[in-house]
């Protein structure tokens, strides 16, 4: 489901974050190898080797000079690289490029990574050449990475050690068919070096009060739009545009609750609505059915400095074609600009399969 969407990320992990007092950053290097999971019977002829590949990194770490890094026990950030060969000629090789977060956890010996970006495929999906590779539909795909790991630093000099499971995921989001998609679940082994031979103490400076803090309700409005196609491969790609008003409360520095609806005007059903009407009279689709939908969501915002994290679960209260079923999810990255404005990039799926990544631009009054 999750090509965590997220064009921009790199972009927006550099301009999110203020100058430090002092700093640390390191190095990471970690060998993978495991098996492309199979979460859709569609791509059992591409399940073969033991997919395998380098994760590089670059991290930089924080210790409270903002009070954000305090309330998320002090996370690293930064980029990384993933080189991966996924054993068959028909998915070729994967080259991407993340911006990331570290999470830590038991006394910062776990650590969570989460990383999205983009994502670059030596031999996508072709009519004539390689029309067997239904996971790549494009060369250019998004990208969501996640490394769970037990993590030491420090073991001699400055080398550490870290391992543990890391789960990489590709997709172009339906921006142009085929695309199932590649999920692989890999272990994972690596080295770490720290640039620094001091590092600066953790501070502390949070109020006892910090978690009471609350908002009164207010009021978004997000237009959202991109392009994407239906499953039919060569049926052709459509913009689509996606009218969003919701009500948010929040409840602390962390999170608040949404409730809202959406509109859709996803132009790529009326192409598929008659290619359907034409091409399968036992589906008993007329041609006459509308493409527009609506639906009514509930979600979270989870807040980390400017960016936040949003996810929705949605149902569509005006369904006049069906089209992967009427439930549907919406997860992604916010980016404020001052108080109000902010821009987003969200991935929009039927369980695990995506509809479109959104481009949006709103506004919180």
């Amino acid at each position: 489901m999750r090509p965590f969407v997220t064009y921009f990320f790199c972009f927006f992990c550099i301009v999110s974050f203020s100058q430090e007092k002092e700093n640390s950053s390191y190095f990471d290097v970690n060998y993978f190898k495991g098996n492309i999971a199979l979460h859709n019977n569609d791509i059992l002829h591409l399940i073969q080797g033991h997919p395998e590949g380098v994760i590089l990194g670059w991290n930089k770490k924080t210790f409270g000079y903002n009070d954000w890094e305090q309330r998320y026990n002090y996370p690293d950030y930064g980029v990384s690289f993933i080189y991966q060969n996924l054993k068959n000629d028909v998915l070729g090789n994967n080259y991407a490029i993340y911006g990331h977060y570290n999470f830590y956890f038991l006394k910062r010996h776990l650590m969570l990574r989460i990383g999205q970006g983009l994502a670059f495929t030596t031999n996508p999906y072709d009519k004539e050449t390689n029309y067997r590779n239904i996971a790549f539909g494009s060369k250019i795909m998004s990208s969501t990475y996640l490394m769970l790991n037990y993590k030491k630093e420090r073991i001699f000099d400055r080398f550490g050690l870290q391992a543990g499971l890391s789960l990489i995921h590709y997709s172009n989001a339906n921006v142009k068919a085929p695309n199932t998609s590649v999920n692989s679940v890999t272990l994972n082994l690596g080295v770490t070096y720290a640039l620094d031979k001091v590092e600066p103490e953790y501070v502390s400076t949070l109020l006892e009060n910090d978690k009471k803090f609350t908002e009164p309700f207010k009021y978004n409005l997000v237009f959202r739009s991109g392009i994407n196609e239906s499953d039919v491969v060569g049926s052709g790609q459509f913009p689509f545009y996606v009218f969003s008003a919701y009500a948010d409360k929040r409840i602390n520095r962390k999170s608040a609750f949404q409730l809202g609806t959406d509109v859709f005007f996803s132009n790529f059903l009326k192409e598929l609505i008659y290619y359907q009407s034409v091409s399968y009279p036992e589906e008993n689709v007329s041609g006459d059915e509308d493409y527009k939908r609506v639906g009514l969501f509930a979600g979270h915002e989870l807040f980390v400095n400017r960016m936040s994290l949003v996810t929705q679960l949605g149902y569509y209260i005006y369904y006049p074609f069906d089209f992967e079923g009427r439930t549907y999810f919406r997860v992604g990255l916010k980016r404020y600009f001052g108080e109000k404005w902010f821009g987003a990039l969200t991935l929009k799926s039927h369980g695990a399969k995506a509809e479109a990544v959104e481009f949006g631009i709103g506004v919180r009054l």
